[in-house]
């Protein structure tokens, strides 16, 4: 299982994922589930990752090889593209098909073929935009009344993010409530862990931010999480 979730907010993006990938509880590996394509002051996309982890490797793999191809047009590479919703496109087009191939193979297996993907970014001259991307190729975009997206186990992560985030988040405590929520998460399932990705990119910018990798024994993120422990006690105790 995995835990992705993405803000777009007025001041910019904010993108975490784990990298905990198992198979069974004695198969646990870690995979980057966070992928970054970026041609600084032009344009700048990123993509998180969810589910079947053959479709989303080779998903990424055939985006990269049309992004390399000499002959690549603004219909085939998403860093050509004229903007980010021919971006989004272009990569449901990709997952849905590496998605077929492989149930076909996988016949009786369908459900595990299963993947998902967020992606984010800013083309120069456009706006910032925020897509899920379903298995079958179709997908949905953050709105200013749902500014946010997430993919994977995310029914943990989530009440904070309802409470918390607005469009008009700054980007400090937006980039605080995806960590927070991904404290949550890893705190009630085994299956999302450490080490997180965590991307930043501010508003036209066009380019990454921030960029970084927090690993278990990161003092800043568990300082965070037990002081976010200790206010929930205190919270609890105060209601009558």
């Amino acid at each position: 299982m995995t835990y992705c979730v993405g803000l777009l907010l007025r001041a910019g993006l904010v993108l975490l994922s784990d990298t905990r990938t198992n198979a069974g509880l004695d198969n646990i590996s870690t995979y980057r589930k966070m992928f970054v394509f970026e041609d600084p002051g032009e344009r700048v996309i990123a993509m998180m990752t969810a589910g079947n982890l053959s479709v989303t490797q080779t998903t990424l793999a055939r985006l990269q090889e049309a992004i390399d191809d000499p002959d690549a047009t603004d219909q085939s590479s998403i860093m050509k593209s004229e903007n980010m919703l021919t971006v989004a496109t272009l990569v449901g087009e990709t997952l849905s098909q590496v998605t077929a191939e492989t149930r076909s193979r996988m016949d009786r297996l369908a459900e595990a073929a299963n993947a998902s993907m967020i992606v984010a970014g800013q083309r120069k001259g456009g706006r910032m935009r925020l897509f899920l991307v379903y298995p079958e190729g179709n997908f949905i975009e953050a709105t200013e009344d749902t500014p946010y997206l997430q993919i994977g186990e995310h029914k943990y992560g989530k009440p904070i993010l309802d409470r918390v985030i607005k469009v008009d988040t700054p980007l400090a405590d937006a980039r605080k409530a995806a960590l927070l929520s991904m404290d949550s998460t890893i705190r009630s399932n085994l299956s999302v862990g450490m080490p997180l990705d965590l991307v930043v990119i501010e508003a036209d910018a066009l380019r990454v931010s921030q960029q970084r990798r927090i690993e278990a024994n990161d003092e800043e993120f568990a300082a965070m999480s037990a002081a976010w422990s200790q206010a929930l006690r205190d919270a609890f105790t105060q209601i009558v």
